[in-house]
């Protein structure tokens, strides 16, 4: 048994507490009927509607396909989209105490409309987006329940905050943050997993396929952070990994360069990268394990989650 499938056994059962914004990830599915009348618009006949979790509802998500046990803590609105994610996690069997539903809160929604003709595959043609505050941001408790690792995932809405995790005792558990906007602004975390256009935003670098500037932005960040490891993602050319007095690890991509659909592989990476550090994996070993994960949720279409067994069967060949 090769190092990489004794991890991937150890994520059963591992307790993980997800912080973080829950989205709603809705798409609505039609086959394209005519042009309209009205407009120069498609008419769509709409087939099928579904509603699965999404931001850090859908870390939680793939936490739970991975075999760990996801605790999440957030909010959501008094309304229809807040109800079905609970009652999604129910269903799973996710213990769902920590979410607390606000009437001052609109469940965040990104609703996907994908259209093509009968039997074939079917395009995303716009998004919409909805939710967030109402009035006052709820406050969220910083007593964590008894777990592994803490994981934090911020998607911009206002209830995650450097302020409210800097309150938070982790007592030496791995804790993690993906933030989609403010990724410098959360500090002296154990890790971060920013995509290469986040990291460029935060720096207002370019980065490209110049390897000296990678450089500079991951060193740079890491400073900046104060964390103990830094893990870029980066498409098509894998993963780079920053640590501490180590040189950086560069990770090609795992599986296939033609990707389906990149719709939440970043709460993919970071779940699995903050389980595996739970299950006691290094930095590299942590990262490795997430772009194995990541390879696999990109080929998926849709909101999906990695689950246990592929990952497995992904690690198997791996030689120690």
């Amino acid at each position: 048994m090769n190092r990489f499938t004794q991890l991937v056994h150890e994520f059963r059962g591992k307790r993980v507490a997800v912080l973080g914004d829950f989205v709603a990830d809705v798409f609505i599915y039609g086959e394209i009927s005519r042009i309209s009348r009205e407009a120069p618009v498609l008419v769509l006949n709409q087939r099928d509607t579904q509603l699965v979790p999404g931001g850090g509802a859908n870390a939680v998500y793939n936490l739970h396909a991975l075999g760990a046990i996801p605790l999440p803590i957030g909010v959501v609105g008094n309304d229809v989209e807040g109800y079905q994610l609970i009652n999604f996690f129910r269903k799973l069997k996710i213990d769902t105490s920590g979410i607390r539903v606000e009437k001052s809160w609109k469940t965040p929604t990104k609703t996907r409309i994908l259209a093509g003709a009968v039997h074939s595959q079917r395009q995303q043609i716009v998004r919409l987006d909805s939710g967030g505050p109402l009035g006052r941001v709820p406050k969220l408790s910083t007593k964590l329940p008894p777990c592994d690792a803490l994981l934090v995932s911020d998607y911009g809405y206002g209830s995650i905050t450097p302020e409210l995790i800097s309150r938070i005792r982790t007592n030496g558990i791995p804790s993690t943050i993906d933030s989609r906007f403010s990724i410098d602004r959360f500090t002296n975390m154990t890790a971060a997993t920013p995509n290469e256009p986040e990291v460029e935003a935060v720096l207002g670098v370019h980065i490209g396929n110049d390897a000296k500037k990678l450089e500079w932005a991951g060193r740079t960040l890491l400073r900046k952070l104060k964390h103990e490891a830094l893990v870029i993602t980066r498409g098509k050319d894998g993963m780079a990994v920053f640590e501490r007095g180590k040189k950086t690890e560069h990770i090609p991509i795992h599986g296939s360069d033609e990707i389906a659909d990149v719709t939440g592989a970043g709460d993919t990476v970071i779940a699995t990268f903050t389980l595996a550090l739970s299950a006691g994996a290094s930095f590299s070993e942590g990262a490795r394990l997430a772009n194995y994960a990541g390879g696999i949720v990109v080929m998926k279409y849709g909101t999906r989650p990695v689950f246990y067994s592929e990952l497995l069967r992904a690690v198997e060949g791996e030689k120690s």
